[in-house]
């Protein structure tokens, strides 16, 4: 136990360990009302009351335990299922009270200003999607979803060719900070419902009155592990990877209880994700460097990636009771000192990056691509990467910066978290006329397992 103990301290304070959020998620199912100015004060009624003493607990497990809890967040119901009960137009009004909410108890972000339109629209869902651009560029703390495609679903092509626009009119909105109403904007397949992660964080309508959900991470972590077994085989290579995310695991849910007993809520889920910084030993682009690989992109990449996605899970789940969210390894690009080297030195691409996202646990994740890049070249690749995840039944996600004014080489600062983006090279050939074609791309063949 004392070296169990001094070896958690040591990770803590030399390895960039940490709770990376604990997330609050509220239903706000209750909220709904045909006069959206009342639904509104339910709305924010309902999140302060709720989330009152969540950034104090937080604070307090901090100091009581020695464990770093880097963000606390709130995530809500869909604001598109609750807002389509009024007769309002447009769901910026909605957004702007998320965002007082969160202000009004400390929070970092509030996830939820979203849509479920993986097999069509409704309505609501269409003005909170045309809402987006302007909800985002009027807001600092509230985040976006949409989720487009699943298995079972196929693919909502219409959506896809929207969300390509929506994209660029944020970006534009926000031009005078990159495009940062971007960086809170994430477009799904098979979204998960308790993820604690932003910008993608929702509550979802099978989920409890209030639950905590907490994300953990700890690359450095890994690659300390990995550098005491140089040159040893994968076999060794995953054990260590399995027993070091055990570690890591049995610190968040023992934070995940702790929060939840506080604050009188459900215990949810603790999602694996090993979440990268751009703080220098914090980068998990360097722990597939430390597999062997001269620089993160070169051939043996999506390998390295492929073991540590499925050793991470496999250590973590027996470490906790309830694992979920999105469980496995990030790779945003602005988010990761290594990917930005990477990206840099000319050894990773779009193109390779989407291949890892085969075997992540998300997707394109924090991409700057220069600023004329079209809306229909967007929607392509966000085709792709829903693509990736219908076929294999997994989530994958689209977070692309179509920064303004910008062009291939130019570095852009977000800062905090989100760190900088060099500005990415994307095909020059078009791909206008495949998504004006419009419609859903069916489900495949092995959705049909009832």
């Amino acid at each position: 136990m004392p070296f169990e103990i001094i070896e958690t301290i040591k990770m803590i304070q030399q390895e960039n360990l940490d709770i990376r959020t604990i997330t609050m998620g509220i239903s706000l199912r209750d909220c709904a009302c045909s006069n959206g100015k009342e639904s509104r004060k339910k709305i924010y009624d309902k999140i302060t009351r709720l989330a009152e003493n969540l950034v104090k607990v937080g604070e307090d497990i901090e100091k009581e335990y020695g464990v770093p809890i880097v963000n606390k967040r709130i995530s809500v119901t869909p604001i598109s299922l609750i807002a389509e009960s009024c007769d309002d137009e447009n769901y910026v009004e909605f957004a702007k009270t998320l965002d007082r909410a969160a202000a009004t108890v400390g929070v970092n972000f509030i996830g939820g200003f979203s849509a479920l339109v993986h097999k069509g629209y409704t309505v609501g869902d269409r003005r909170l999607i045309a809402s987006i651009p302007e909800a985002l560029s009027s807001t600092k703390k509230v985040c976006s979803s949409v989720n487009l495609a699943t298995t079972k679903s196929g693919i909502n092509m219409d959506a896809v060719k929207e969300m390509g626009r929506i994209i660029k009119k944020s970006a534009e909105l926000t031009a005078d900070s990159g495009g940062m109403a971007c960086a809170k904007l994430v477009v799904f397949a098979n979204v998960p419902e308790d993820n604690p992660f932003m910008a993608g964080a929702f509550h979802g309508v099978g989920e409890p009155e209030c639950v905590i959900n907490v994300g953990v991470s700890g690359p450095g972590t890994v690659k300390s592990a990995l550098e005491k077994v140089k040159g040893a085989d994968f076999e060794t290579v995953s054990e260590t990877i399995k027993k070091t995310a055990f570690k890591i695991t049995r610190m968040g849910q023992l934070v995940a209880y702790e929060a939840s007993r506080r604050l009188g809520a459900s215990f949810g889920i603790v999602d694996l994700s090993l979440a990268p910084t751009p703080a220098i030993g914090d980068s998990v682009a360097h722990i597939l460097e430390e597999m062997g690989l001269e620089k993160c992109g070169a051939h043996g990449t999506t390998a390295a990636l492929a073991l540590l996605n499925d050793a991470v899970k496999k250590g973590g789940t027996m470490a906790s009771s309830y694992v979920g969210g999105l469980s496995g390894a990030f790779i945003p690009v602005s988010e990761d000192a290594g990917m930005i080297d990477a990206v840099k030195a000319g050894a990773l691409s779009i193109e390779k990056l989407e291949a890892m996202t085969c075997v992540c646990s998300v997707g394109l994740d924090m991409i700057v691509v220069p600023g004329d890049t079209s809306a229909e070249t967007i929607s392509a690749i966000i085709a792709d990467e829903a693509a990736i995840g219908v076929i294999n039944n997994k989530t994958t996600a689209v977070r692309i910066i179509p920064s303004p004014g910008k062009k291939i080489g130019d570095v852009v600062e977000f800062g905090g978290l989100l760190g900088s983006g060099p500005v990415m090279k994307v095909s020059k050939f078009s791909s206008r006329k495949f998504i004006e074609r419009g419609g859903r791309i069916p489900a495949p063949i092995h959705s049909l397992r009832n």
